[in-house]
C-alpha cells in the first residue's frame, strides 16, 4: 500500500514537473519570439527602415509623357520603367488572381499567416511557402534578394515578418496590393503592373482580361523563369495553375476555368525603350526641355534629399500637345513616301549611273572633305584614339570589313545584318535622304506632330529643331507680306516677268543682282502677284524686295518668330537663309491665325507623382500683321495649290509600275477639294525640298534632303519640293481627314469683315494665267 502511494505521488510530481517545464519553455519561447521581433525592430539583424520611410516608401518612378488625347507617348527612366497605378484602376480579377495564388487568407491575417507558416515548417516548404503578400512587399521594398546563407536567410525572414506587420498597421489591404503590383519587376523594362500590361499585352491594366491577369500573376513567382517571351509553354501551364486557384477559391466557376485554360496566350509584346515607339524625336527634344526646366525650378525637398527634380526617378507627369493619332499619321506618311523616294534615289545613283554616288560633286575636293569630316567625327575614330592607336592604324581600320547592323527600308524591322567596311558604312548612311515634319494648331500654338527624321535608332539628329537648311521659295511669302503690308498691294496687282536687276551698292548689295527664273526664261507678260507666287517667279519677288527693301522683310520674318540669321541683302528673297522647320511652321501659323503670331508650344503642364501642378504653360503671342494682310496672304498661297507647284494636291497621278518598288505606285492620290494654302520650296542643285501647307486649324511644314548638300537628285523632276516634301503633307492630311474625331478643318479660311484688300482677281486682273507646268513625269 505504501509502495503504491509512493508511486502515485512520484507520478503526480512528474506530471507537475512536466506542466511546470511546459509553461517555462512556453514562456521562454514567447519571450524569445518577442525578443527576436524586438531585436529585429531595433536593428540587431541589420538596419531597419525608419517609420517615416514606412509611411512613404521610396521607389524609383519613371516620368510619363502624356499626349493631348490621353495616351502615353513614352517614359523617361534609367533602370526602373515604373508608373504607379491606383487601386481603382486595377481590374478586380487581377486582384482575385493575386490573392488566390499568393495569399488565400490575405484578408484574414495581419501580415503573417500563422497556418501557412506552421504548414511550411511541418512540410519543410514542400506544400508551399508561407510568405504573405505583405511579406513579399516588405522584401521588395526593404529586405532585398534572398541570401543563400542559411543564417542570413533566417534573419531576412524575421525582418520580413516585422516589416509585414508594420506595413499592415500603416496601410490598408488595398494599398498593400497596389504597392506590391506597382513595384514588381516583370522583366524587359516592365517595372510594375502598368508597364507589364503595356509591354506584354499592349494595353492599360484596367483593360486586362482574366486570362491575361493570370499570366502576369503567374510571373510573380519568378519573372525571369516564367517568361512568356522565352518559355511560352511553361508560362501557359503557370497561367492555368493560377486559373485553377481562382476556381478553387470561387473567384471563377469551373466552367469559366475550363474555357479560359483552353485559350492560347495572346502575347502582344511591345517593348518600351528610348529609341523605339511613337514620337521618339519629340521625346528626345522633350528631355532637353525638361533638363532646362529642372535647372530653373528647384524641388521642395525634405532634409537629406536632393533639391533637384529627377525625370528618371521622381515620377513626373508631363502633359504635351502632341496628338498620338496625328503623330502616328505623320510617322506613317513619312515612312510611306520616304521609302519610295529613297528607292528612286538608289535607282538613280547606282555605280554605272553615278560613279561618285551617293554624292554629286559641284566643287572640286568637296567629297573628300565630306568623308574626312565624317571619319574624324565618328565614334570609331574617337574610341581608337582613346585606346592610344596612331592615325595610320585608325585609318587602316576603316577599310577592314566588320559585321554590323544597319538601317534598311526594306526590312520589317528596318534593320539588316551585313558585312562592310566602316568607310563603306559612312557612304551607305550618307546616301539616305532625311526629313523633318512638324504640325501645329495656329490658334493655340499647340504642336500636334513632330517627326525629326526617318528612324531615331539609326539617325538621331533631329531635323525639326536642330537642323537649319536653305528654305528656298518658302521664304517668298515673307517678301510678299512685307509688300502687301507696306505698299498696300493686293494679290491681283501685276508686275512684268522680265529680266530684273538690283544695281550694285543698293540695299547693301556689293554687286548687281539679276536673279533668273527656275527655267532660265522670262515670259515678258504681266503677272498678278497670286500667279507669280503660285509659280515661284523669281523676277517678281526681286521687284518686290527692291521696293520694300531687305530690312523690312527681315523685320517681318523676325516678328514671325524667326530667330535664325538672315542677312539684309536682296538675295534672301529667294530663300538663301538657313532656317529650321520649327520656326517656319510658327511663322506660317501667323497667316492662318489672322496675323497673330503664337509661339509653338509642346508642354502644357507638369505634375509631380501626387498630381501637384508644378508648371502650366502661358501662351506667348504677338500681333504682327493685320487681318486683311493675313487673309490676302492666304489667298495668295491658295493659288499654289490651285494653279501652281502644289496643284497635284487637287489631282490624281497616273498609276505606274516601278520594278524597284515591286508594286504599282499611284502618282499623287490626294484629290483634296477643300481650301489649302501653301508654298513649295526648292534650293540650288535640288539639295533641299520644302512644302508648307495650311488649312484653317492646322499648319504643317515638311523638309526633305540629304545630310550633305552634295547628296541630291540630278534633276528637278524628283529634286523639287513638290516631289520630295509635298507628298508627305498630302499623305498625312489624307490620313487625318479619314479620322473625323481629329476635327481637322475642311472649311474656308475666316474672311475679315469689310476686307480692304481686293482678292477677287477675276474682276481686276490685267494678266492672263500663265502657269508653269511642273507636273510632267513625276511619280509622287
Amino acid at each position: 500500500m505504501a509502495t503504491a502511494t509512493k508511486k502515485k505521488k512520484k507520478s503526480n510530481n512528474n506530471f507537475f514537473k512536466f506542466i511546470k517545464w511546459f509553461w517555462i519553455l512556453f514562456f521562454i519561447g514567447v519571450i524569445s519570439g518577442v525578443m527576436i521581433f524586438l531585436l529585429a525592430s531595433w536593428g540587431a539583424f541589420g538596419a531597419m527602415p525608419e517609420y517615416e520611410r514606412l509611411e512613404n516608401p521610396q521607389t524609383n518612378l519613371a516620368s510619363e509623357i502624356i499626349s493631348s488625347d490621353g495616351e502615353t507617348l513614352g517614359k523617361f527612366y534609367l533602370d526602373d520603367n515604373r508608373t504607379d497605378v491606383a487601386y481603382e484602376e486595377l481590374p478586380k480579377t487581377l486582384v482575385q488572381a493575386l490573392v488566390a495564388t499568393e495569399d488565400a487568407r490575405y484578408y484574414e491575417h495581419s501580415g503573417i499567416d500563422a497556418r501557412g507558416t506552421l504548414r511550411a515548417f511541418a512540410y519543410l516548404g514542400k506544400k508551399g511557402g508561407a510568405s504573405t503578400i505583405s511579406q513579399q512587399l516588405a522584401r521588395q521594398l526593404f529586405v532585398g534578394v534572398r541570401s543563400k546563407n542559411i543564417f542570413e536567410t533566417i534573419t531576412q525572414k524575421i525582418k520580413e515578418w516585422v516589416l509585414a506587420i508594420r506595413l499592415e498597421r500603416s496601410y490598408t489591404k488595398e494599398e498593400i496590393v497596389k504597392m506590391y503590383l506597382n513595384i514588381y519587376d516583370f522583366n524587359y523594362n516592365a517595372d510594375g503592373i502598368r508597364s507589364a500590361s503595356r509591354i506584354y499585352f499592349g494595353k492599360e491594366p484596367k483593360n486586362l482580361k482574366i486570362e491575361e491577369s493570370a499570366v502576369l500573376v503567374g510571373m510573380l513567382k519568378n519573372s525571369s523563369y516564367y517568361n512568356p517571351i522565352r518559355r511560352e509553354e511553361l508560362v501557359l501551364n503557370r497561367r492555368n495553375t493560377v486559373l485553377s486557384q481562382m476556381a478553387k477559391y470561387d473567384f471563377i466557376t469551373e466552367k469559366q476555368k475550363d474555357s479560359l485554360q483552353a485559350l492560347k496566350m495572346d502575347i502582344n509584346f511591345s517593348p518600351e525603350s528610348h529609341r523605339e515607339g511613337l514620337a521618339t524625336y519629340f521625346r528626345m527634344y522633350l528631355q532637353g526641355f525638361m533638363n532646362k526646366w529642372i535647372k530653373k525650378n528647384p524641388k521642395p525637398a525634405l532634409k537629406g534629399e536632393s533639391d533637384q527634380w529627377n525625370i528618371y526617378l521622381d515620377g513626373l507627369r508631363i502633359y504635351t500637345t502632341i496628338d498620338s493619332r496625328m503623330q502616328r499619321n505623320a510617322e506613317d506618311a513619312v515612312a510611306e513616301h520616304m521609302k519610295r523616294l529613297q528607292a528612286e534615289f538608289f535607282h538613280q545613283n547606282t555605280p554605272d549611273r553615278n560613279k561618285t554616288a551617293p554624292f554629286i560633286e559641284e566643287v572640286p575636293g568637296e567629297i573628300a572633305g565630306i568623308m574626312e569630316r565624317a571619319i574624324k567625327s565618328s565614334h570609331r575614330w574617337h574610341n581608337l584614339k582613346d585606346q592610344g592607336k596612331n592615325e595610320k592604324e585608325i585609318r587602316a581600320s576603316f577599310n577592314e570589313p566588320v559585321e554590323m547592323t544597319v538601317f534598311d527600308w526594306n526590312s520589317d524591322t528596318k534593320e539588316k545584318d551585313t558585312l562592310m567596311t566602316p568607310m563603306d558604312s559612312i557612304k551607305y548612311y550618307k546616301s539616305f535622304l532625311k526629313t523633318a515634319m512638324m504640325s501645329m494648331e495656329p490658334q493655340t500654338g499647340h504642336v500636334k506632330a513632330w517627326v525629326g527624321g526617318i528612324d531615331y535608332k539609326h539617325f538621331q539628329y533631329d531635323n525639326v529643331i536642330q537642323g537649319a537648311r536653305q528654305v528656298g521659295s518658302t521664304f517668298k511669302p515673307f517678301v510678299y507680306a512685307a509688300a502687301i503690308d507696306q505698299l498696300r498691294l493686293s494679290p491681283c496687282d501685276a508686275l512684268p516677268d522680265n529680266r530684273y536687276c538690283i544695281e550694285a551698292n543698293k540695299h547693301g548689295n556689293p554687286d548687281p543682282w539679276c536673279p533668273k527664273n527656275s527655267d532660265g526664261k522670262y515670259s515678258g507678260e504681266m503677272l498678278t502677284l497670286k500667279n507669280a507666287l503660285a509659280n515661284s517667279v523669281n523676277t517678281i519677288t526681286a521687284q518686290l524686295i527692291d521696293r520694300v527693301g531687305p530690312k523690312a522683310v527681315v523685320s517681318i520674318a523676325k516678328n514671325l518668330g524667326i530667330t535664325g540669321d538672315i542677312p539684309e541683302v536682296p538675295s534672301i528673297a529667294l530663300g538663301t537663309a538657313d532656317l529650321n522647320v520649327y520656326e517656319m511652321v510658327g511663322a506660317y501659323g501667323t497667316f492662318a491665325n489672322q496675323g497673330v503670331y503664337v509661339k509653338p508650344v509642346m508642354v502644357t503642364r507638369i505634375e509631380d507623382k501626387n498630381g501637384t501642378v508644378l508648371y502650366e504653360y502661358v501662351p506667348e503671342t504677338k500681333d504682327v500683321l493685320s487681318k486683311d494682310v493675313s487673309y490676302a496672304m492666304l489667298d495668295l498661297m491658295s493659288g499654289v495649290t490651285q494653279g501652281g507647284s502644289g496643284t497635284r494636291l487637287r489631282t490624281t497621278g497616273a498609276e505606274k509600275y516601278r520594278p524597284e518598288y515591286k508594286e504599282i505606285i499611284t502618282g499623287y492620290p490626294y484629290e483634296f477639294k477643300n481650301p489649302i494654302a501653301g508654298k513649295t520650296g526648292t534650293t540650288q542643285n535640288q539639295s533641299d525640298g520644302w512644302f508648307m501647307g495650311m488649312v484653317p486649324n492646322l499648319v504643317t511644314g515638311v523638309w526633305v534632303g540629304g545630310d550633305d548638300k552634295a547628296v541630291h537628285f540630278k534633276t528637278i523632276t524628283y529634286g523639287q519640293g513638290a516631289s520630295m516634301a509635298l507628298p508627305i503633307w498630302g499623305l498625312y492630311m489624307k490620313k487625318n481627314y479619314a479620322n473625323k474625331d481629329l476635327g481637322v478643318s475642311e472649311g474656308e479660311f475666316e474672311k475679315p469683315e469689310n476686307l480692304s484688300i481686293n482678292v477677287d482677281c477675276s474682276k481686276t486682273s490685267t494678266a492672263e494665267d500663265n502657269n508653269i507646268d511642273l507636273e510632267d513625269d513625276l511619280d509622287f
